[in-house]
């Protein structure tokens, strides 16, 4: 999905990966360049796509800006030095949940959003099939669910790897393979997408889809009969951030865009393309049917742990062997 002119004939402005929901990608790509003046060549791509590029081009990047996705692939582009560090002029604004990331990552990347892993289910399909209604994790792997679940593939899908390392911060890491290995037996599909099984079910084209629940909120609100859940065990959650690649070529814009997604400008256009994440500036305003994360069990969730480069590989290899061979 590519907003702008292609990325081989990018004139002088901006190179943006994007790895929100399309429609935030271009809100955000044109509050900015309305502000600014500056162009904007916005790509979308699943998180794990992005990091995999930000590699590949390390010595000669197309990109200037990283906005969007799960932090802890922003943590790990960290790592392998791949972003340039830089101190954004909200700094001070940021939550504490925001700021703690930011000094985790060396202060390279920034938190922008919040949001908490769930799933919803099809209410009106829920009754066609005559099926109880999940509220835990464990009751996925009921066998009533065969073939009605989709998740996300955790090697393209940030949201996936949260799900991932959820699971094994809540269950420990042999028992939550065992898990996903019965999940699996339910799962019809993985998407490459992390919001994609949740769209499938307000569509009707599945039962349950497993996601952050702010992407299920959105699809409510737009009218599907979608019912979200928290899982009863407790869950996982995103810091998605915002990065500048090191070796940009447009430094000093990608400085004003990293800034003015930082402020409460920047963060109002979640609501305005209709997102329902949690915004990171204090000062910016709460969308309306955001989740309330306070009132959710949350794990303590190890952003440094499953930020790690050999953590996130070591996972996803036993995914790969055990749960589901890449295709």
């Amino acid at each position: 999905w590519l907003c702008g002119a292609s990325q081989s004939q990018a004139a002088p402005g901006l190179n943006v990966l994007c790895g929100v929901d399309e429609a935030w990608c271009l809100t955000m790509k044109q509050a900015f360049e309305a502000r600014t003046g500056v162009e904007i060549v916005m790509e979308r791509k699943s998180t794990g796509e992005i990091l995999d590029q930000i590699r590949a081009q390390k010595n000669r990047p197309t990109v200037d800006v990283w906005w969007g996705g799960t932090g802890d692939t922003h943590l790990q582009a960290a790592t392998e030095d791949l972003l340039q560090p830089y101190q954004p002029a909200h700094a001070r604004e940021m939550l504490p949940w925001a700021q703690n990331f930011f000094s985790m990552s060396g202060g390279r990347s920034a938190g922008i959003y919040a949001g908490a892993l769930g799933f919803a289910y099809n209410a009106d399909l829920l009754k066609r099939y005559k099926l109880p209604a999940p509220t835990c994790w464990k009751d996925l792997t009921d066998i009533a669910y065969r073939g009605h679940i989709q998740s996300g593939n955790p090697n393209s899908s940030g949201t996936a790897f949260t799900e991932l390392a959820t699971l094994v911060q809540l269950f420990g890491e042999d028992e939550a393979f065992r898990y996903m290995s019965a999940l699996d037996r339910n799962i019809a599909r993985y998407t490459k997408a992390g919001s994609a099984p949740v769209k499938a079910a307000a569509r009707g084209e599945t039962l349950i889809g497993i996601s952050f629940m702010h992407d299920a909120v959105t699809q409510k609100q737009a009218g599907s009969p979608l019912v979200i859940v928290a899982p009863c065990e407790g869950t996982g959650y995103e810091i998605g951030a915002v990065s500048i690649i090191k070796g940009a070529s447009n430094l000093e814009a990608a400085r004003d865009f990293v800034d003015f997604s930082l402020s409460p400008e920047g963060q109002a256009t979640g609501a305005a393309a209709g997102q329902n994440q949690v915004p990171s500036n204090a000062r910016a305003d709460l969308p309306p049917s955001a989740p309330d994360i306070s009132m959710i069990k949350m794990v303590d969730y190890d952003f440094a742990t499953f930020g790690s480069p050999d953590e996130r590989s070591r996972l996803l290899k036993r995914f790969d062997t055990e749960i589901h061979p890449t295709q």
